[in-house]
């Protein structure tokens, strides 16, 4: 069996059970996958020897803090009782040296003071899902009779705020928002949210997959449902908000990509899954005990087995799924191989690999050109803060020497522009 690595697991106690009905959600119909449950709560017996076992394994791993990230579905709907259980159960298993952290991804519509009085005496960290300004959180996220649940939402983050929970956003970037980077990005801001992530959406049509028959049209367009982001409308929400974080809230507002990327151009592995070069150490846990490859892999093949069942150390890390991690390394397009932003992309997430290189080649990333737009557009002001915090200098230094840059050239540009920078120096 291979060396015990760092891992983490999405836990789903409640399965796919949600209370309400985004319209781009993945998980929702993972309850085809139980044909026979009817309850989808983890039971205590499993969730006893979830608990324990995380705690074995990640001291067995080296890690000295012990991570458990509670999701769904939404988890809410287990009540605040199930996660005094939970607690109760951290504390009987871990040692009294082991910090132990929680995480919990709610849409909040179900948060309340006895909700926000828990959170914040056991210190959890709650992502909140908001995609933007009413009209557009309310276009896809609706409750099940087709209700908006825009105004639950910020009644959720009230009770985060005023209980002095720590929390950030997540937000999904789809089609009905992904053309108002700027205007969501803002939006947030207005909230006073200092941590974002944007996911982007992106599921394929009925039928499109890499073993399926070549399509007569391989546009991205047309791979996916109506909801996705397109490839280019994506690229330029992340140069949007890169521009209104860069020019304004640099060193005070943390956004998840730009952080990972940043790290990338400072010759770090990344800290985020889908750039990394490897994959394989994020699993996922069901209600029943199922361990998962990964979170958007929840599929009969990548079923690694029951924690009840066998052992979890057992389970993490098999030669499988260290074949399964490697493949996101070892099967690169050529495109990607000869890429020279390869380093801060790594092909992206093999859930997006679908879409064909420019020879023609399958398995090539949705999102390519989403990237590729990226890094061209930021890809001098990264250098820039990666060689100021290289220097042990603050990376918003890299605003005002922007501001000069700019200013140096309304004055003198003689309209030459630099032929296209290579990599960083200090990433060779």
């Amino acid at each position: 069996m291979p060396q015990a690595a760092p891992f983490s697991i999405m836990a789903k106690p409640i399965g796919p059970r949600c209370n309400i009905d985004c319209k781009y959600c993945y998980y929702l119909e993972k309850e085809k996958l139980f044909p026979e449950e009817k309850k989808f709560r983890m039971s205590h017996d499993v969730l006893e020897s979830y608990v324990r076992q995380t705690i074995e394994c990640s001291l067995e791993a080296g890690l000295n803090q012990v991570g458990f990230a509670w999701q769904g579905g939404e988890p809410t709907m287990l009540g605040v009782g199930y996660f005094e259980e939970i607690v109760t159960l951290q504390q009987k298993y871990a040692p009294r040296d082991v910090k132990i952290t929680n995480t919990l991804q709610t849409n909040g519509t179900l948060l309340d003071d006895d909700w926000g009085a828990f959170f914040a005496a056991n210190d959890f960290l709650i992502g909140l899902s908001i995609d933007g300004p009413r009209k557009i959180h309310d276009r896809y996220r609706v409750t099940r009779s087709d209700r908006p649940t825009f105004d639950s939402v910020m009644r959720g983050l009230d009770v985060l705020r005023r209980h002095g929970v720590a929390h950030n956003a997540l937000t999904t970037v789809h089609h009905g928002n992904g053309g108002k980077g700027k205007e969501v990005y803002r939006f947030l801001r207005r909230l006073g949210i200092d941590f974002m992530q944007f996911i982007p959406i992106v599921e394929r049509s009925p039928g499109v997959g890499l073993a399926g028959a070549p399509q007569v049209d391989m546009a991205p367009e047309n791979l996916v449902t109506a909801w996705s982001v397109s490839p280019k409308v994506y690229g330029k929400f992340l140069c949007d908000v890169f521009d209104t974080w860069f020019k304004h809230d640099i060193g005070k507002v943390f956004v998840q990509h730009f952080d990972v990327q940043l790290g990338l151009w400072l010759g770090h592995p990344s800290s985020l899954c889908v750039f990394a070069e490897t994959c394989g150490n994020a699993l996922a846990i069901e209600h029943d005990g199922s361990l998962f490859s990964c979170d958007h892999y929840v599929y009969p093949d990548y079923r690694l087995g029951k924690i009840t069942e066998t052992p979890m150390r057992e389970l993490l890390w098999t030669e499988r799924q260290v074949d399964f991690g490697h493949d996101k390394k070892t099967k690169l397009t050529s495109q990607c191989q000869e890429c020279r932003f390869r380093f801060a992309c790594n092909g992206g997430c093999p859930k997006h690999r679908f879409a064909t290189s420019r020879s023609g080649e399958a398995g090539h990333n949705y999102f390519c050109e989403s990237y590729t737009m990226f890094l061209r557009h930021a890809e001098s002001r990264l250098v820039k803060m990666a060689r100021l915090i290289a220097s042990g200098r603050p990376a918003a230094e890299a605003v005002l020497v922007d501001v000069h840059r700019q200013t140096a050239g309304s004055a003198g540009d003689t309209g030459r522009r630099p032929s296209e920078p290579k990599k960083p120096a200090l990433l060779r």
